[in-house]
């Protein structure tokens, strides 16, 4: 069995003649233009034509890429878990690809003696994500989202565990199970580093945000830890979330907590015992399970090079809605009006209420104050807003992104701009309240 390394969570896993590609993300600007690719990849259309079948993790665009789903042979099988939302299935589905839905935990057959085995992040069960902050769209009585998922390919003698982007906790009791059916595990691909938009994207002082960076980065790194003690496999690989940021957004690059690879390798390899021994692949180079060796030796990427790639290459670039006109507040004011109702059903249905407002920018002058306990929303000033010193969260979003958001998920979400750093946000007092963020996440029309 070979495992190839193409970019971030994308990887071919190749065994008995069958090749499974997970992930496909190979061409730059997702989540609107901000996430890209160092080094620049090469994309090699001959290693993609001879792929059988791909598997989707989940819905986000660095692993469900649109872009790069266009340069797919639609004839490939497409395998998802079964979602209690069909979203992910209906989006594949749009683009002409056949998609198969697989049960949690049910290791199915592929050819050739090759099977998969997909399980829910949070194994359908919302009381395991209750306790933890993310994604913003878990609650035990919000219903089980299930966001994310890991996968098991093994060819009877080999086993491969890709974790994608699951948070460990969320998965201990999926990983029970894992561990019960498969007691060897020969190769895990495992996350090293958050995506989300903390700390780059909030204000606050440079040293707690520089703290706030270097807590981050430890707890990812210890996340990744938790995996490979977990399930004590003989070879680690790190994976995924191996993103710069481009456009005006590459200002936030070196704040995002994000380590680097190597720096991942090299944190696994003091914290692991010596049984377990770390990988480092470069584009289109593969670790072959049966004589542990890679295809080439591991070229690591130089940070200068990299500094100036994305200062002098990508910093340059627009974002996807930088060639829009910018819209006005009375623009914005029929969507609000709709999103605001969503926003309330949505607060209503969760039993939620705050006494923090959401102050959302809707232009140079003009900010939507927006109430979290029922008492509406309300236009206001620049001076209003900033004569507001507590119980409020602002969020700062160009406003030419706002107006996609606020016209529906079909355009944009707020979620995927959370991710691609496209808002700024400022709290006083600095809480992170969940039901108040989920809510957040109806506010469109």
């Amino acid at each position: 069995m070979k495992i190839h390394y193409i970019k971030s969570a994308t990887v071919a896993i190749e065994a008995k003649g069958v090749k499974i590609l997970t992930d496909p993300w190979l061409i730059d600007g997702e989540y609107y233009g901000a996430w890209h690719h160092y080094p620049k990849l090469d994309i090699r259309n001959d290693f993609f034509d001879s792929i059988d079948y791909i598997y989707v993790s989940h819905i986000h665009p660095d692993h469900f890429s649109k872009s790069t789903f266009s340069l797919l042979n639609k004839n490939i099988p497409v395998l998802i878990h079964r979602y209690e939302s069909p979203f992910l299935k209906a989006n594949i589905e749009r683009l002409g690809f056949q998609v198969t839905e697989l049960a949690h935990n049910t290791r199915t057959h592929l050819k050739n003696g090759v099977h998969i085995n997909i399980l829910a992040a949070d194994n359908c069960n919302p009381e395991l994500c209750s306790r933890f902050f993310g994604c913003g769209i878990v609650e035990a009585r919000y219903g089980s989202t299930q966001i994310d998922s890991l996968a098991v390919i093994d060819d009877g003698r080999y086993c491969v565990v890709n974790s994608n982007d699951c948070l460990y906790d969320l998965a201990g009791q999926s990983l029970g199970l894992l561990k019960q059916q498969y007691p060897r595990i020969d190769m895990l691909l495992v996350g090293y580093g958050g995506a989300g938009p903390y700390p780059q994207c909030f204000i606050m002082p440079e040293e707690d945000k520089r703290r706030a960076a270097e807590n981050k980065k430890k707890q990812f790194l210890d996340q990744g830890l938790k995996y490979i003690r977990s399930l004590e496999p003989r070879y680690v690989l790190p994976f995924a979330g191996t993103y710069v940021l481009g456009g005006r957004l590459a200002a936030l690059q070196d704040h995002r907590g994000v380590p680097e690879i190597e720096e991942a390798a090299e944190y696994f390899r003091s914290h692991t015992e010596d049984t377990t021994e770390v990988v480092l692949l470069n584009s289109y180079a593969y670790f072959d399970l049966e004589s542990g060796l890679s295809s080439s030796p591991y070229e690591a990427i130089d940070p200068q090079a990299k500094k100036a790639y994305i200062q002098e290459t990508l910093a340059g670039r627009k974002l996807d809605y930088e060639n829009e006109e910018y819209p006005s507040p009375e623009e914005l004011k029929p969507l609000l009006e709709l999103a605001y109702a969503r926003f309330e059903k949505k607060r209503n249905d969760i039993a939620f209420q705050s006494e923090t407002k959401v102050l959302l920018r809707l232009g140079e002058d003009a900010w939507c104050s927006i109430s979290a306990k029922g008492q509406g929303y309300s236009i206001i000033d620049a001076e209003a807003k900033n004569a507001i010193q507590s119980g409020f969260v602002s969020y700062n979003v160009d406003t030419r992104l706002l107006r996609r958001i606020l016209s529906g998920p079909r355009f944009a979400h707020w979620n995927n701009a959370e991710i691609g750093s496209h808002i700024e946000f400022e709290r006083k007092p600095d809480i992170f309240e969940r039901g108040l963020y989920y809510a957040m996440n109806f506010f469109h029309s």
